[in-house]
């Protein structure tokens, strides 16, 4: 799929839009990461850590050394990190942030100069972590004791071993748009930008529903929603990978509803997807199957549109067949 930026024309006037390369490892991709890596390296003593970007590593006590040649005894999540436990105590926290990724390869392997930060060796392979742009933001440190691995828990509710009504009150704890409260990492752990996108689709509701502005029934919708879409993408992965290392990580799914589908027909509806954007971040959704038909204001466009920015999908539908 071609990312790269796309002239649109609405109303007469030209403007540019961008896809945005949004999309930081969440719950079922970063489940797949762990279940592979148990499968490879558990029980393995970790020989070397090689970094090409010392600032990858954030922490300088304990020392990094301080787990050489210490067998991996498990692994854990927390939220978007991958957590490696070693004896005494020991956690190395990975943290991938948007644009890193994670690849085995032969034992030694060469970290390549330009994407590569670290390279963890084992007896029968390396793992490889890379990180595409020049905004290095993924991160490693090495925890000790248990009281310090706390640090790095955000807080979020665990959607899988809490209760309909842990969730509830969660979700109403604040006052938030349903996006924002999805991929808050206080509130909701592991869920981001991505599959924010696809729960909503499945339970039909908006993305900028306030959170207090919500039924009780609307609440169970979006509890059932958010389940069964981890549990079917973390399926889907699942099966993808196989017995190798899942190397493709994206948000950018062929399979997926709405989220990175902007233009593309609704597989519910047919309706268009559209989309609003903040920063680096896009939310994609379904205006017939979440919107009631109308279409949310993106704040660059609509500022720059003001009058003529469409608000319901006829109107959009009407604009593309004006003269320019």
């Amino acid at each position: 799929m071609n990312h790269t930026s796309g002239l649109a024309k609405l109303s007469g006037r030209c403007f540019i839009l961008f896809n945005y390369l949004d999309f930081m490892p969440e719950y079922p991709d970063i489940t797949i990461y762990i279940e592979r890596l148990k499968a490879i390296v558990l029980g393995q003593p970790i020989e070397n850590i090689r970094f090409a970007n010392p600032f990858f590593l954030h922490s300088v006590d304990p020392q990094i050394d301080s787990i050489k040649n210490e067998r991996v005894q498990g692994f854990e999540r927390i939220g978007k990190r991958i957590v490696f436990v070693f004896p005494n105590e020991y956690f190395l926290v990975l943290h991938l942030m948007i644009a890193g990724r994670l690849f085995w390869k032969q034992k030694g392997f060469k970290i390549p100069p330009k994407r590569g930060l670290a390279a963890l060796d084992f007896a029968n392979g390396s793992l490889l972590i890379t990180e595409a742009g020049t905004k290095k933001r993924a991160s490693m440190y090495l925890a000790k004791g248990l009281a310090h691995l706390e640090y790095f828990d955000a807080g979020g509710l665990e959607i899988f071993t809490a209760s309909f009504d842990n969730f509830h009150n969660r979700l109403q704890a604040e006052n938030h748009t349903l996006k924002r409260a999805l991929t808050d990492p206080r509130l909701f752990s592991g869920i981001g930008n991505a599959y924010s996108d696809e729960i909503l689709h499945c339970a039909k509701l908006s993305p900028v529903l306030q959170t207090k502005r919500m039924s009780l029934q609307q609440i169970k919708l979006l509890h059932e929603a958010t389940i069964s879409t981890l549990e079917k993408w973390t399926k889907i992965l699942r099966d993808e990978a196989g017995d190798r290392f899942p190397e493709n990580v994206t948000a950018f799914r062929k399979d997926m509803a709405v989220h990175g589908k902007f233009g593309k027909p609704c597989p519910v509806c047919g309706k268009q997807i559209q989309r609003i954007r903040f920063a680096s971040n896009e939310t994609n959704y379904c205006p017939n199957c979440q919107t009631e038909g109308k279409l949310l204001a993106d704040r660059s466009l609509s500022r720059l549109l003001k009058k003529d920015w469409p608000r319901t999908i006829e109107e959009l539908e009407e604009s593309k067949h004006k003269k320019i």
